[in-house]
């Protein structure tokens, strides 16, 4: 009886020091999640142009590049074939003269989200060749913030923000916006600009200025909900609240938390803490709350990138209801993945009828929120 009781304290010891292994549960989401990228990739990969692009569009094509190399398991490179490979030479040879890289030619060229994106996705390619191109093109999204050079102070509240047009316009006819801004800076962060660059500090007061947190935004209209607007001149896309204040949308509450953590603003930070209170709030994966499924793709993108930065997977909502909020994505995706791979939004507004730009951010929300140690 002695003899067995030893040996069962030692089974035990020696089980507390072996390490478990992740639980069947998250094998399980990482390996749904996988399934959902590799079939929505292998999608993208027959919607290719004859020149190279996606949709001839250097921005969708630059977040279709990213999604491609963005796999969590490293599965494709630059080199894994022409799907990828022209794409990035279409990106490549639409770097203009002051380095920004989108089609002037356009019908509706968006300078700062084409150049964002592309940059983004050069970068995702880790090829060395393309450190030029990559300086340039982070150099011009820095000369598009709105700043002194544009003859605008730290009291206007245009200053630090990044928006469609580039700097060179008149700064009369010039202001930036948050979802612009958001691109920008996520570009500017994996192109390697170092953290003491007056650049975030100058961000970070259009940031705050985009908040509905009167404790530090200065605007007149700023109410106390933590959540974000578009233009720190009060735009929302979600309209007004019943006072008449500019309504907070999830959306643009995680392009403003991803923007402070990107900006180097601590997790444990008032403003960071007021916009994950929205967030708690109005928790939905049903909706780009309260704008219904308008941009519900940019918005399931963005979260994803946004709560993966911010480093916590359990969000808490209102009601005291705790909810893995990367298990729980990957469902609704599973859900609204077609058959034949790809994703699409019934609400047209922001381009999301179309499926190659749905399913680049639907891709890219899987990824973002991909647990590293699966990687």
């Amino acid at each position: 009886m002695r003899l067995a009781w030893t040996a069962a304290s030692a089974l035990l010891i020696l089980a507390l020091l072996i390490p478990f292994p992740a639980s069947a549960g998250e094998e399980d989401v990482k390996a749904k999640a996988l399934e959902l990228i590799d079939k929505g990739l292998k999608w993208l990969s027959t919607q290719q142009e004859d020149d190279g692009s996606y949709r001839h569009h250097v921005g969708i094509t630059g977040l279709v590049v990213a999604a491609f190399l963005r796999h969590p398991l490293g599965k494709y490179t630059e080199e894994s074939g022409p799907f990828i490979s022209r794409a990035v030479k279409f990106i490549l040879k639409h770097q203009n003269e002051d380095g920004s890289i989108y089609n002037k030619e356009a019908e509706t060229p968006l300078p700062n989200y084409e150049t964002s994106v592309a940059l983004m996705a050069l970068v995702a390619t880790k090829n060395p060749k393309y450190a030029d191109v990559i300086a340039r093109a982070r150099e011009w999204l820095k000369k598009s913030q709105l700043d002194e050079g544009e003859g605008i102070t730290p009291d206007d509240y245009r200053y630090g923000g990044i928006g469609y047009g580039a700097s060179a316009a008149k700064a009369g006819t010039m202001r930036g916006d948050m979802s612009n801004l958001n691109f920008a800076l996520q570009a500017l962060k994996e192109s390697g600009l170092p953290a003491d660059d007056p650049l975030w500090q100058k961000a970070i007061k259009f940031i705050e200025r985009c908040q509905n947190y009167s404790e530090t935004n200065d605007q007149p209209w700023a109410g106390d909900d933590g959540g974000f607007v578009y233009a720190p001149d009060g735009e929302s896309k979600a309209g007004k609240d019943e006072n008449g204040r500019p309504r907070s949308y999830a959306s643009m509450t995680y392009a403003g938390l991803l923007s402070f953590i990107y900006a180097n603003v601590s997790k444990d930070d008032p403003r960071v803490q007021a916009a994950v209170r929205w967030i708690r709030q109005h928790y939905s994966l049903d909706e780009n709350y309260p704008i219904g499924k308008q941009g519900l793709y940019y918005h399931y993108h963005t979260m994803a990138k946004a709560l993966a930065a911010y480093g916590e997977r359990i969000i808490e909502d209102y009601r005291g209801v705790k909810h893995d909020w990367y298990a729980e994505l990957v469902d609704k995706l599973a859900e609204l993945q077609k058959p034949e791979g790809f994703w699409v939004n019934e609400e047209s507004r922001w381009w999301e009828t179309d499926p190659v730009l749905v399913t680049a951010y639907a891709v890219l929300a899987l990824e973002a929120g991909f647990p590293e140690e699966g990687r």
